[in-house]
This record gives structure tokens, C-alpha cells and sequence, in this order.
């Protein structure tokens, strides 16, 4: 599976720069960064987060960090919520490999926060669809086109206890 279809065609359609770099098969984010040679604090990692019947948003977050939902829930109003399940994740991104869905939470019908630590780097990196490439593109048009809300909400993966 290439590049997800509905980002290629946002991408194209706004002659948004971007690369696509092709790595070995791997599954997790930090394996991704580190198989990319891309820093894990440039490389998204979406997070979905199950609010309610059928209720669905992004978290996205570096390869290195977890979520932290009491503080996202502080942060947002939103119920704290679950981790989606693999077969919601199926369902909600059924032109993705599982855990290789992009950081463009619109194009899915969810609403999504990114982690304010991203405005710290120029560019961002993220798997878009499959376990077999990596796109990179600026923050700056990564904010214009994905549209998240931004704020402060991870856990340092040195900090021992995630609260959920």
C-alpha cells in the first residue's frame, strides 16, 4: 500500500511540498524514526482515543512520548475517554495498514490535538498509511492543512506512571 489516497490527494490538490521516503518493514513508531535516521521528537505518532458510542479523536504525539489522558481531558473539556481497540482502529482507517494511519485526523471525521512539542521543529515526519514509508513535510503547512487544536499533553516515557 503507497501513500494513503485521501493525504496524497490533499497534498496534491494544495501543492503541498513533501517527500516520501521508503524504509524496511517495522511497526513501532521509534523503530520507524530510528530505521529513518529522523529525530523520534520530529516523528508523529497518532493516538486515537475512544470518547463515546461512535465518538472518536486524534491524539498525536512523538514516537518517544504517551499520552496523557487526564491531561488531555484537563486540556480539552473532552471525556477521558479509551485507547481504541484494533478493530475500531480497522473500522476508522480502512485505507491504512493497522498503526500506520496519518496525523490528519479531519480526513477521518475525528477532531485531533497535537503535542505543542512539534512547533519546535521545523518539519515533521509521519507514516502515512503503510509500515513502509515516511513522509516529511514543513510544520508550518502541517498545521495549515491538518488543522489541529495544539497544547502540552504527553508523558516523558522516563516518567513511570500514565494516568488513563
Amino acid at each position: 500500500m503507497a501513500l494513503n489516497q485521501r493525504l496524497r490527494r490533499l497534498l496534491d490538490e494544495n501543492e503541498v511540498r513533501h517527500h516520501v521516503f521508503p524504509h524496511r518493514e517495522v511497526f513501532t513508531a521509534e523503530e520507524v524514526a530510528r530505521t529513518s535516521h529522523v529525530s523520534g521528537s520530529a516523528l508523529a505518532k497518532p493516538i486515537i482515543i475512544h470518547e463515546s458510542e461512535n465518538r472518536f479523536y486524534m491524539a498525536v504525539v512523538s514516537a518517544p512520548q504517551h499520552v496523557d489522558l487526564a491531561n488531555i481531558h484537563r486540556m480539552t473539556g473532552r471525556p477521558k475517554g479509551r485507547l481504541a481497540t484494533e478493530e475500531e482502529l480497522r473500522r476508522l482507517f480502512p485505507d491504512c495498514e493497522l498503526g500506520a494511519m496519518p496525523p490528519f485526523g479531519w480526513l477521518y471525521g475525528m477532531p485531533m490535538y497535537v503535542d505543542e512539542e512539534f512547533r519546535r521543529n521545523d518539519n515533521i515526519w509521519f507514516q502515512a498509511g503503510n509500515h513502509r514509508e515516511v513522509v516529511e513535510m514543513r510544520f508550518v503547512d502541517y498545521e495549515k492543512y491538518a488543522g489541529p487544536f495544539v497544547g502540552e499533553f504527553t508523558l516523558h516515557r522516563e516518567e513511570s506512571k500514565i494516568e488513563s
